[in-house]
């Protein structure tokens, strides 16, 4: 009775191949998971530059009309921003398109920013109401 079944020791052949298979196939759906999760870096990425630019954006028209002596132009052409902050395309670069409208209200104003970029025609926006201030006279 030297031949029993429990007295065997170590893996039969059998349970290798199905450790293997299970192994792959958790492999390779992790690896179907890739281009997805490079694609949303990418959409991330380009989403958090267009936020910082609208912040800037917004932060300047807001300091500007603040100050009395600034005359407040309605109409501003659309500019582009590229993402590293410098004047010219780096390596990589996207170009940002800065689109800004004011409207006077009545005593304040409202400033509008949108910012788009290649393949995403909405893009994001935000707007903040702005009032002068004698404070910010220089």
């Amino acid at each position: 009775m030297g031949n029993l079944i429990c007295d065997r020791k170590g893996i039969s052949m059998m349970e290798v191949l199905v450790s293997v298979a299970l192994i792959s196939v958790g492999v390779l759906g992790l690896v179907t998971l890739l281009p997805s999760g490079w694609r949303l870096s990418g959409t991330a990425d380009m989403l958090g530059r267009a936020a910082a630019i609208l912040q800037s954006e917004l932060e300047a028209n807001e300091i500007l009309i603040m100050n009395e002596n600034n005359p407040v132009t309605l109409t501003v052409p659309d500019k582009q921003v590229y993402g590293s902050g410098k004047g010219t395309p780096q390596g990589g670069d996207i170009a940002y398109t800065v689109h800004t409208e004011t409207a006077d209200l009545g005593g304040s104003f409202r400033v509008r920013v949108q910012v788009t970029w290649p393949n995403n025609g909405v893009g994001i926006s935000e707007s903040v109401i702005v009032t002068r201030q004698k404070a910010f006279i220089q």
